[in-house]
């Protein structure tokens, strides 16, 4: 049986260190620059061909003159670009309406659903959306601290907390209600409520019930979605302009391959 050499390339002093990037890409300029002077089939150009093959990650050095694999390349990385974009443009689309109303003497802020988007609005007016996600809400205990504070806590206290956007619109009733403060999971109606805010009636000092059901619930949560996508929407961007530079490489490279083959079949 024949045996297998294996065989790397030789050790040059302008790259002394681990890293062989450099020298990686020093070879893959001397065999383009040999096959330019002497052609490809030169045994001079096969060398350097060798180094920096066995240089370079695998992958691209042995496919980096092949044009299908760029074509296959380049239409993924485009499809992904395009892909990112759309997303990165719904998500800006979709949170651009809908923030928090600040109230005067309050340190919370009201959260009503008819200032997000039409599209995130029904997502969670769909009934079997919203208990699926109630139940959540409830698993995840977000009223546990207010209801653990019972009556230690005074009402001018009550109305300074910075509530978050679930807490303010599930934990609570509306200010609308005009309910009067015993602790802040337990308020007494008044006689005279507020009768243009639906959830001044799905109130209840239920610690189960609450506000869940509250159309300022799913209010605080949009709230809460809206600015989760927008941080994704930041790191979309920053990843699209990385992604963009990677593609302008690859086009690059598919460009001098076309040269390079033009040339052989052109001398």
């Amino acid at each position: 049986m024949a045996e297998i050499e294996l065989k790397t390339a030789p050790a040059d002093f302008r790259f002394p260190t681990t890293n062989q990037t450099r020298h990686c890409f020093t070879r893959y300029i001397e065999f383009h620059r040999c096959v330019a002077a002497k052609g490809e089939e030169s045994g001079d150009c096969g060398k350097f061909a060798k180094y920096y093959r066995s240089l370079c990650p695998g992958l691209v050095g042995s496919c980096c003159r092949v044009s299908c694999l760029l074509w296959v390349y380049l239409v993924v990385m485009f499809l992904l670009i395009l892909l990112l974009f759309c997303f990165t443009i719904f998500a800006f689309v979709v949170t651009n309406k809908g923030a928090g109303e600040a109230l005067s003497g309050r340190g919370y802020k009201e959260y009503r659903l008819g200032g997000y988007s039409d599209w995130l609005q029904k997502r969670v007016n769909n009934d079997k959306n919203w208990n699926k996600i109630r139940s959540c809400l409830q698993d995840s205990k977000i009223c546990q601290r207010l209801l653990d504070d019972g009556s230690s806590t005074r009402v001018e206290d009550f109305y300074k907390e910075h509530l978050s956007s679930l807490q303010s619109g599930c934990c609570k009733p509306s200010n609308d209600c005009n309910f009067q403060y015993i602790s802040p999971t337990n308020w007494t109606r008044t006689p005279t409520p507020s009768l243009t805010n639906p959830d001044c009636t799905d109130w209840s000092n239920d610690p189960s019930i609450l506000c869940y059901h509250c159309q300022s619930c799913k209010a605080g949560l949009l709230d809460n979605i809206k600015r989760d996508w927008k941080r994704v929407a930041v790191i979309n961007i920053i990843f699209l302009i990385f992604l963009i530079i990677v593609y302008s490489v690859g086009c690059c490279a598919f460009r001098n391959n076309r040269e390079d083959n033009s040339w052989k079949r052109y001398p």
